[in-house]
């Protein structure tokens, strides 16, 4: 594998991770989280 296809490779993960890491953030989802009580809902 010749350097370029490593750089191609390297931008296609990365911008596949910070699609998610978006995608996640996007999400309107509510969280709580204390001892002894957890509440999750999206």
């Amino acid at each position: 594998m010749d350097v370029k296809s490593m750089i191609i490779g390297a931008l296609a993960v990365a911008v596949a991770v910070l699609g998610y890491l978006y995608y996640e953030s996007q999400q309107s989802s509510v969280k709580i989280d204390l001892p002894g009580v957890k509440i999750e809902g999206k």
